[in-house]
């Protein structure tokens, strides 16, 4: 049997078009290396802060290094204050070079959040256009309480810095979304939101602004409505482009101060319907950054056949997401919970990501049995 194309979550972030401003990191990264000894972090954090240090700073000595700086990556770093850069790092090197090295820690490198699992889209790339998800006597179709919402911030606050709102469903359409990110404000350092910009009213924008997330995303793949309306099914063009725009003046007008980064991302799913620099021009004169992700054929990886692939999938050791109802889940590949840990109303975070649970996905997928699990055996990730 023919390997099929891998999809490498690591790497799926294809192209990304952002201003280049004067860039001192190299700077930065030296004058951080002489003062490691003295942060008033532990050793554990000091040991993984100079190994990150090294690979990006002893370039003759390195073997072909798991970590490096990508541009969207710089621009985070741009945003950030001296103080916070040893922290930032930290997180960083552990979302990035732990899923290759197959470490672990404490806490999972990143959280995602999902407030509501429903969505206003049916994307012809999403699973949202699988009935088994949507149809309500599925029992896959909710919204986050706000209790259980502030139960993972609290577990994961000064643990774990990379924080992503955004799962199956559109994160605006939670009814407690603004409480939510007004919980959120100022605990972590790479807080990041996802929205197809439908329902970013005024007060939504400001909400998500005075939160200080690191990016907001807006999903958007065209730069021109009948492409928009052919791919975002139910989706309008012409608000999702109003609304971003008023976005942008409200932080520039309301929000001088915000370091926020903005950026529209696509994902590369036609090429026959999408000019990549058509879009990527178009969107430039909106926000910062302007994306394209590869496209994860996830197409129903339930009933596909079972394929070849040995290599271990990096998300056992990159994040969890936590479902509306509590659920923790290892990947939104698995969209309907079929290798669910766990629940975080029984078990801490903490405890599922070191528990028998993950432990046993990971060891199926490093002794190279994933074809014995589902949907494993038929998804493409790695």
């Amino acid at each position: 049997m023919e390997a099929p194309r891998t999809y490498r979550k690591g790497d799926s972030l294809q192209s990304l078009v952002r201003d280049e401003p004067p860039n001192p990191v190299v700077e930065r990264l030296t004058e951080l290396r002489k003062t490691v000894d003295n942060l008033p972090s532990d050793a554990y954090t000091r040991t993984i802060l100079e190994r990150a240090l090294s690979d990006l700073l002893d370039v003759e000595q390195r073997m072909p290094s798991t970590f490096w700086l990508r541009p969207h990556v710089l621009g985070e770093i741009e945003r950030l204050d001296d103080s916070q850069l040893g922290l930032y790092l930290f997180h960083r090197y552990r979302y990035d070079v732990f899923p290759v090295t197959k470490e672990l820690d404490d806490f999972p490198p990143c959280v995602q959040i999902e407030p509501t699992s429903i969505c206003n889209l049916r994307c012809v790339f999403c699973f949202q256009t699988d009935p088994l998800l949507t149809k309500p006597k599925e029992g896959h179709q909710g919204q986050m309480p706000l209790d259980r919402f502030k139960q993972i911030v609290d577990q994961i606050e000064g643990h774990v810095q990379f924080v992503t709102l955004a799962s199956r469903g559109e994160p605006l359409l939670a009814k407690n979304i603004e409480s939510m990110l007004s919980y959120l404000k100022g605990k972590f350092l790479g807080l990041k939101i996802n929205t197809n910009a439908t329902f970013l009213s005024d007060d939504k924008a400001r909400a998500i602004l005075d939160a200080y997330p690191n990016t907001v995303v807006f999903s958007a793949d065209a730069a021109d409505a009948a492409t928009y309306a052919q791919l975002r099914v139910n989706g309008n063009f012409e608000k999702v482009m109003a609304n971003i725009q008023r976005f942008m003046e409200i932080r520039d007008t309301e929000f001088p101060e915000s370091k926020v980064i903005t950026r529209v991302s696509g994902v590369a799913f036609d090429s026959d319907r999408q000019d990549h620099d058509e879009i990527q021009g178009f969107w430039r004169d909106f926000v910062d950054q302007v994306a394209f992700v590869d496209y994860n054929p996830w197409e129903n990886a339930y009933e596909q056949e079972t394929n070849n692939i040995q290599e271990a999938c990096s998300d056992l050791w990159r994040r969890t997401f936590i479902w509306w109802d509590g659920r923790s889940n290892p990947c939104d590949v698995d969209y309907r919970s079929f290798l669910s840990p766990g629940n975080i109303d029984e078990t801490s975070i903490a405890e599922l990501w070191r528990g028998p649970g993950y432990s046993h996905l990971r060891h199926q997928h490093l002794s190279l049995q994933r074809q014995g699990l589902t949907p494993c055996r038929g998804c493409v990730s790695v």
